[in-house]
């Protein structure tokens, strides 16, 4: 009989395994963003060294899961406590700095101004690949039409028949006066003064980077829950088979005596 529940032991394994299959999933991902960012590397692609470690420690910490389980030994389990507190708090601390990190950008997007966006309009190419984003996405500006200055690309216009590329119909804004841009509406036959795009660029940028926030904090602390439940099942673990050494330890003892 061995030291450990068997039933405890084999959901225990199990995890473990998984785990390691996502550790080995998450390594090959690496390696194929490692490529893609090697080429990006002239245009100042961030490094991936720490998405290798968090990879690589996946697969090893679930290695020694398998191996402190399947040896039943106390040491071992130790150890996989100890890295389970390590993953946890870290883990804890990355999913609140996530959460601070949204919380800012959101009060600096509400506070954001023009200037803020002057030097990615003082850039011809950004200027143009706005320019086509604005027609895809019926925006306009980065934070205001006002950051194209006195001309204003017809790709801001708005028509009060148009509808946005995911459903729902354009809202529309007087053009700021003493501008020159897209020219008057005239969906209606009727003559009606120039009108731009109420929604931002801007907007939909936060809109994307709040939803990969959201994201991460669930990746974080989904995996902090994890490590939770893997140091309380190893504490476990550690308990029983203290028990079944001490046992064993006392009935030797009675015997030489």
């Amino acid at each position: 009989m061995g030291k450990i529940n068997g039933c405890l032991k084999c959901l225990f394994i199990f995890f473990n395994v998984l785990f390691g299959i996502i550790g080995c999933v998450l390594i090959y991902g690496t390696i194929k963003a490692t490529a893609f960012s090697l080429q990006m590397s002239a245009f100042g692609a961030p490094s991936l060294a720490w998405l290798w470690v968090f990879a690589i420690g996946v697969l090893g910490i679930s290695s020694l899961g398998i191996y402190a389980a399947c040896s039943e030994k106390a040491l071992a389990l130790k150890i996989f406590a100890g890295f389970m507190v390590a993953g946890m708090v870290i883990m804890m601390i990355f999913g609140i700095i996530i959460v601070v990190f949204r919380n800012q950008l959101r009060d600096s997007f509400d506070k954001a101004s023009a200037e803020l966006a002057k030097p990615f309009m003082a850039n011809e190419e950004a200027r143009e690949a706005l320019n086509q984003l604005q027609g895809a996405l019926h925006c306009c500006g980065v934070v205001s039409p006002k950051d194209w200055a006195d001309e204003i690309p017809s790709s801001c216009g708005c028509s009060s028949s148009g509808s946005g590329p995911y459903g729902g119909r354009d809202i529309c804004v007087a053009k700021p006066p003493g501008t020159n841009g897209p020219p008057p509406d005239l969906s209606t036959g009727i003559d009606h003064p120039a009108h731009l795009l109420h929604s931002t660029c801007g907007d939909f940028f936060f809109t994307i980077i709040n939803m990969v926030c959201n994201i991460a904090m669930g990746f974080f602390f989904g995996f902090a829950v994890t490590a939770l439940l893997g140091l309380l099942v190893a504490l476990l673990m550690i308990r029983q088979v203290k028990r079944h050494d001490s046992a064993d330890g006392g009935s030797y003892a009675m015997k030489s005596y």
